[in-house]
Protein backbone atom coordinates (compact mmCIF):
# COMPACT_ATOMS: atom_id res chain seq x y z
CA UNK A 1 0.00 0.00 0.00
CA UNK A 2 1.28 3.49 -0.52
CA UNK A 3 0.64 5.19 3.32
CA UNK A 4 1.49 8.89 4.80
CA UNK A 5 2.83 8.76 8.45
CA UNK A 6 2.49 11.96 9.65
CA UNK A 7 4.52 12.62 12.70
CA UNK A 8 6.89 10.12 11.28
CA UNK A 9 9.87 11.52 13.34
CA UNK A 10 8.71 10.93 16.84
CA UNK A 11 8.75 7.42 19.14
CA UNK A 12 5.83 6.16 17.68
CA UNK A 13 5.72 7.59 14.32
CA UNK A 14 9.43 6.43 13.39
CA UNK A 15 8.39 2.62 14.54
CA UNK A 16 5.35 2.78 12.41
CA UNK A 17 7.58 4.23 9.66
CA UNK A 18 9.98 1.53 10.06
CA UNK A 19 7.43 -1.56 10.51
CA UNK A 20 5.49 -0.62 7.48
CA UNK A 21 8.92 0.12 5.65
CA UNK A 22 9.81 -3.34 6.26
CA UNK A 23 6.82 -5.25 5.15
CA UNK A 24 6.86 -4.00 2.27
CA UNK A 25 4.96 -1.00 2.53
CA UNK A 26 5.53 2.35 0.25
CA UNK A 27 5.55 5.21 3.01
CA UNK A 28 5.64 8.86 2.48
CA UNK A 29 6.64 9.93 5.93
CA UNK A 30 5.96 13.70 7.15
CA UNK A 31 7.33 15.75 10.13
CA UNK A 32 8.68 19.24 10.42
CA UNK A 33 11.76 17.83 10.59
CA UNK A 34 12.68 15.25 7.82
CA UNK A 35 16.57 14.94 8.63
CA UNK A 36 14.80 12.92 11.82
CA UNK A 37 13.01 10.34 10.09
CA UNK A 38 14.31 6.82 10.02
CA UNK A 39 15.87 5.95 6.80
CA UNK A 40 14.98 3.13 4.70
CA UNK A 41 14.13 1.21 1.72
CA UNK A 42 10.37 2.56 0.46
CA UNK A 43 10.50 5.48 3.01
CA UNK A 44 10.62 9.30 1.57
CA UNK A 45 11.21 11.98 3.91
CA UNK A 46 9.60 14.96 3.10
CA UNK A 47 8.88 18.31 5.36
CA UNK A 48 5.68 19.32 6.23
CA UNK A 49 3.44 21.16 8.81
CA UNK A 50 0.17 19.35 9.60
CA UNK A 51 -1.71 22.24 11.19
CA UNK A 52 -2.29 23.29 7.07
CA UNK A 53 -5.62 21.16 5.70
CA UNK A 54 -4.52 23.00 2.39
CA UNK A 55 -0.89 21.80 2.12
CA UNK A 56 -1.27 18.55 3.32
CA UNK A 57 -3.68 17.28 0.53
CA UNK A 58 -1.34 16.93 -2.53
CA UNK A 59 0.77 14.64 0.20
CA UNK A 60 -1.89 12.65 0.71
CA UNK A 61 -3.17 12.36 -3.10
CA UNK A 62 -3.34 8.73 -4.10
CA UNK A 63 -2.60 7.52 -0.92
CA UNK A 64 -4.61 3.94 0.39
CA UNK A 65 -4.02 5.32 4.28
CA UNK A 66 -3.03 8.03 6.38
CA UNK A 67 -1.14 7.07 9.82
CA UNK A 68 -1.05 10.08 12.26
CA UNK A 69 1.23 9.81 15.15
CA UNK A 70 0.56 13.85 15.59
CA UNK A 71 -0.03 14.82 18.88
CA UNK A 72 -3.63 16.27 19.29
CA UNK A 73 -2.34 20.24 19.10
CA UNK A 74 -3.75 19.50 15.73
CA UNK A 75 -7.45 19.47 15.64
CA UNK A 76 -8.92 16.18 14.35
CA UNK A 77 -10.99 18.75 12.01
CA UNK A 78 -8.02 19.38 10.28
CA UNK A 79 -6.92 15.89 9.39
CA UNK A 80 -10.17 14.68 8.25
CA UNK A 81 -10.30 18.04 5.97
CA UNK A 82 -7.30 17.09 4.56
CA UNK A 83 -8.36 13.47 4.05
CA UNK A 84 -11.79 14.20 2.73
CA UNK A 85 -9.97 16.68 -0.17
CA UNK A 86 -7.73 14.25 -0.68
CA UNK A 87 -9.88 11.56 -0.98
CA UNK A 88 -8.21 9.14 1.35
CA UNK A 89 -9.82 5.76 2.13
CA UNK A 90 -8.41 5.41 5.59
CA UNK A 91 -7.25 7.37 8.46
CA UNK A 92 -5.56 5.32 11.42
CA UNK A 93 -5.15 7.82 14.76
CA UNK A 94 -2.24 7.18 17.74
CA UNK A 95 -4.39 8.37 19.88
CA UNK A 96 -4.32 8.27 23.97
CA UNK A 97 -5.15 5.47 27.00
CA UNK A 98 -6.84 8.28 29.10
CA UNK A 99 -10.15 7.55 27.30
CA UNK A 100 -9.94 3.71 28.27
CA UNK A 101 -12.47 2.49 30.89
CA UNK A 102 -11.12 1.12 34.33
CA UNK A 103 -14.98 0.04 34.82
CA UNK A 104 -18.36 0.29 32.60
CA UNK A 105 -18.55 4.18 32.26
CA UNK A 106 -15.68 5.33 34.10
CA UNK A 107 -12.23 6.57 32.11
CA UNK A 108 -8.47 6.01 33.05
CA UNK A 109 -8.61 10.37 32.70
CA UNK A 110 -11.41 10.19 35.18
CA UNK A 111 -9.80 7.90 38.03
CA UNK A 112 -7.93 9.61 41.25
CA UNK A 113 -5.07 7.85 40.13
CA UNK A 114 -4.76 9.94 37.12
CA UNK A 115 -1.87 12.28 37.07
CA UNK A 116 -3.16 16.18 37.02
CA UNK A 117 -0.47 16.99 35.47
CA UNK A 118 -0.81 15.02 32.55
CA UNK A 119 -4.99 16.47 32.38
CA UNK A 120 -3.67 19.05 29.80
CA UNK A 121 -2.04 16.94 27.37
CA UNK A 122 -5.05 13.94 27.04
CA UNK A 123 -7.65 16.55 27.27
CA UNK A 124 -6.97 17.52 23.65
CA UNK A 125 -7.43 13.39 22.76
CA UNK A 126 -10.47 12.54 24.40
CA UNK A 127 -11.84 15.45 22.53
CA UNK A 128 -10.35 14.55 19.16
CA UNK A 129 -11.91 10.57 20.10
CA UNK A 130 -15.44 12.04 20.21
CA UNK A 131 -15.07 13.59 17.00
CA UNK A 132 -14.19 11.31 15.17
CA UNK A 133 -17.13 9.36 17.46
CA UNK A 134 -19.56 11.29 15.21
CA UNK A 135 -17.79 10.99 11.86
CA UNK A 136 -19.46 8.45 9.10
CA UNK A 137 -17.88 9.68 5.84
CA UNK A 138 -14.68 9.10 6.75
CA UNK A 139 -13.03 5.04 7.51
CA UNK A 140 -11.09 6.30 10.66
CA UNK A 141 -9.64 4.28 13.32
CA UNK A 142 -8.31 5.45 16.52
CA UNK A 143 -5.41 3.32 18.22
CA UNK A 144 -5.08 3.77 21.80
CA UNK A 145 -1.85 2.37 23.44
CA UNK A 146 -2.06 0.72 26.89
CA UNK A 147 -1.24 3.18 29.74
CA UNK A 148 2.36 3.24 29.71
CA UNK A 149 4.27 2.75 26.06
CA UNK A 150 7.70 2.60 26.26
CA UNK A 151 10.74 2.32 24.70
CA UNK A 152 11.48 -1.89 24.65
CA UNK A 153 12.39 -4.35 22.54
CA UNK A 154 10.04 -5.86 19.68
CA UNK A 155 8.65 -9.07 20.87
CA UNK A 156 5.49 -9.30 18.28
CA UNK A 157 3.22 -11.05 21.29
CA UNK A 158 0.42 -8.83 22.89
CA UNK A 159 -3.31 -8.60 23.41
CA UNK A 160 -6.25 -6.30 21.52
CA UNK A 161 -9.36 -5.00 22.98
CA UNK A 162 -11.79 -1.91 22.22
CA UNK A 163 -12.51 0.28 24.35
CA UNK A 164 -11.21 -1.22 27.90
CA UNK A 165 -7.84 -0.55 29.50
CA UNK A 166 -6.10 -3.59 28.99
CA UNK A 167 -3.71 -4.71 32.34
CA UNK A 168 -0.98 -8.06 33.11
CA UNK A 169 -1.71 -10.44 35.87
CA UNK A 170 0.02 -7.85 37.71
CA UNK A 171 -2.75 -4.98 37.19
CA UNK A 172 0.30 -3.32 35.14
CA UNK A 173 -0.82 -1.48 31.64
CA UNK A 174 2.29 -1.54 29.15
CA UNK A 175 3.17 -1.83 25.30
CA UNK A 176 6.86 -1.13 23.34
CA UNK A 177 6.85 1.43 20.85
CA UNK A 178 7.99 -1.44 18.70
CA UNK A 179 5.16 -3.73 19.33
CA UNK A 180 2.30 -0.51 18.90
CA UNK A 181 3.52 -0.10 15.74
CA UNK A 182 3.28 -4.37 14.89
CA UNK A 183 -0.28 -3.78 16.30
CA UNK A 184 -1.49 -0.37 13.90
CA UNK A 185 0.31 -2.24 10.60
CA UNK A 186 -1.95 -5.07 11.19
CA UNK A 187 -5.03 -3.01 11.37
CA UNK A 188 -3.63 -1.17 7.97
CA UNK A 189 -3.49 -4.64 6.37
CA UNK A 190 -6.36 -6.80 7.96
CA UNK A 191 -8.82 -4.08 9.44
CA UNK A 192 -11.14 -5.07 12.63
CA UNK A 193 -11.91 -1.68 13.93
CA UNK A 194 -13.60 0.49 11.42
CA UNK A 195 -14.83 3.63 12.79
CA UNK A 196 -14.03 2.07 16.20
CA UNK A 197 -11.38 2.29 18.89
CA UNK A 198 -9.04 -0.26 20.18
CA UNK A 199 -5.73 -1.07 22.40
CA UNK A 200 -3.17 -3.30 22.60
CA UNK A 201 -0.91 -4.12 25.80
CA UNK A 202 1.14 -7.25 26.83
Amino acid sequence: MNIVVLGASGRAGSEITREAAARGHTVTAVARKPEAIPAADGVTAVPGDASDAAALVPLLQGADALISALHFDIPMETLLTAVREAGVPRLLITGGAASLEVAPGLRLFDTPDFPEEFKPYALPGLTALETLRGVSDVNWTFFSPAAFIEEGPRLGAFRTGTDQLLTDAKGESRISFADYAIAMIDELEQPKHSRARFTAAY
